[in-house]
């Protein structure tokens, strides 16, 4: 009835629970296992105290027998069997003093575990932390395990591989599926608008543009610009002479507008068919001076610095280039998640070849799995001594979070029928000890 009662109320407070109540919860509740350990503790229980009870009845029978004369074979029987009872209430008297007060009286160092749980609990965490937790343990545990070579071993055969790329295209769908556009897009956007404002792009621009130059890269540019113009100029002839007609003043004849609108457009045509077809045109090479001191003050000049730095901040502030960073993401995201989909795209396939390269690597170079144990070893070690107080208080305030009384019976059902064991031992060993000393006190009083 009182468990029962017991498990009530902590169904009730497990209605509006925290998480680490579950673990308090599983040591106040006994499962059917447990119930069962129970029964076999009451049977080795009845079985030690029925042993006592025997040497108990062979005692006074062994004491009467000797008192009617019976003969030197009674006092043998009644040292032995006297022995026995002192035997088995020591024990009894041990036994019981680790779990609760023996006959209730509140003898000074028993009911150990209810009244100690705590104090073992710390002693149970500093245990784990000095012998489990500790540096040279963690290192030669793993180094006697072999994580690089066995790993290999496993990922050199191609289903493990393909199991691995699997569930790694399912965490990296899951981490793009988590993430907001909006958030990612932030991010991102910061960070290239920090990183870019944060460098001075001016003399990078700078040196490339005279490599292009010195190089001859950008003539092939001019070219397409030049044959753009021409073609353009042969297909607006019209608009030309319009634009130039319609700048002229209003008191000019209009034949002499047409005539000067002729020879503008007759003068645009040959310098972009000259430019075109001549290499060396002296506007070709007036424009490789320009882009030469263009590039050199890119990289000396301090105003021309400065406004190309002014110039980069409007563009970067500019909605435009934000959005476009925005959709750069959202398309590289779409990317990345169709590929992680399609068992067969190349993102899939490079990692699947990579884990069996990688896997065959360490599967026979040495050199690798040393490096790779290493790793492990030092994340390990890392984990332990960073937070080994932490995990050491897990079980600390663990133990400290479980009901004394439960926690005591929990206990007792599954280490009680062995302990019952040693009521039983005692009871023969203190029989035999006391045959013995009967006996060897006899022989030398004789």
């Amino acid at each position: 009835m009182e468990r029962t009662k017991v498990e009530e109320k902590v169904g009730v407070r497990g209605q509006h629970a925290r998480p680490g109540a579950i673990t308090n919860r599983a040591m106040t509740a006994f499962s059917p296992a447990d119930e069962e350990k129970q029964r076999g503790v009451r049977r080795m229980k009845l079985t030690a105290t029925g042993l006592l009870l025997f040497v108990a009845v062979v005692y006074v029978l062994a004491k009467w027998a000797q008192n009617s004369g019976a003969g030197p074979w009674a006092g043998y029987v009644a040292a032995a069997s006297e022995a026995g009872m002192v035997g088995a209430l020591a024990d009894w008297f041990a036994v019981t003093a680790l779990f609760r007060h023996p006959l209730g009286i509140p003898i000074p160092h028993t009911a150990i575990i209810p009244t100690k749980k705590d104090q073992l609990g710390v002693s149970l965490g500093e245990f784990v932390g000095e012998n489990f937790l500790s540096e040279d343990v963690v290192r030669q545990r793993l180094r006697a395990v072999g994580i690089g070579s066995r790993l290999g071993a496993w990922l050199a055969v191609p289903e493990h591989a393909d199991r691995v790329t699997a569930e790694l295209s399912t965490a990296l769908r899951g981490a793009l599926t988590v993430l907001r556009d909006s958030d990612v897009q932030a991010v991102v956007g910061e960070a290239i608008t920090r990183r870019a404002g944060a460098q001075e792009i001016g003399p990078g621009i700078g040196k490339m543009l005279e490599k292009v130059v010195a190089d001859g890269g950008h003539k092939r540019v001019v070219d397409l610009v030049v044959t753009r113009a021409h073609d353009w100029l042969v297909l607006h002839r019209d608009e030309v002479m319009d634009a130039v007609e319609g700048g002229a003043p209003g008191w000019t004849p209009r034949f002499v507008d047409r005539k000067v609108g002729e020879r503008v457009y007759k003068e645009l045509l040959r310098f972009a068919t000259e430019m075109r077809d001549m290499p060396a045109h002296p506007a070709r090479g007036a424009l490789d001076r320009f882009l030469t001191d263009f590039a050199s003050d890119l990289q000396s000049d301090t105003d021309t610095r400065a406004r190309i730095e002014r110039l980069k901040g409007e563009v970067l502030g500019r909605g435009e280039v934000q959005d476009l960073i925005a959709s750069a993401w959202t398309a590289v995201r779409s990317m990345i998640v169709a590929a992680a989909e399609d068992e067969r795209s190349e993102l899939r396939l490079r990692v699947r070849a990579s884990l069996l390269s990688l896997g065959s690597r360490m599967a026979a170079e040495r050199k690798v799995q040393d490096k790779v144990d290493k790793w492990v070893e030092d994340a390990a070690v890392y984990v332990v001594t960073t937070y080994r107080k932490e995990i050491t208080s897990l079980i600390t305030d663990t133990v400290a979070s479980w009901d004394a009384e439960h926690t005591t019976r929990k206990i007792e059902a599954n280490i009680g029928r062995d302990l019952q064991f040693i009521r039983i031992n005692g009871t023969v060993v203190g029989s035999l000890a006391g045959l013995l000393i009967y006996t060897v006190s006899h022989a030398l009083g004789a």
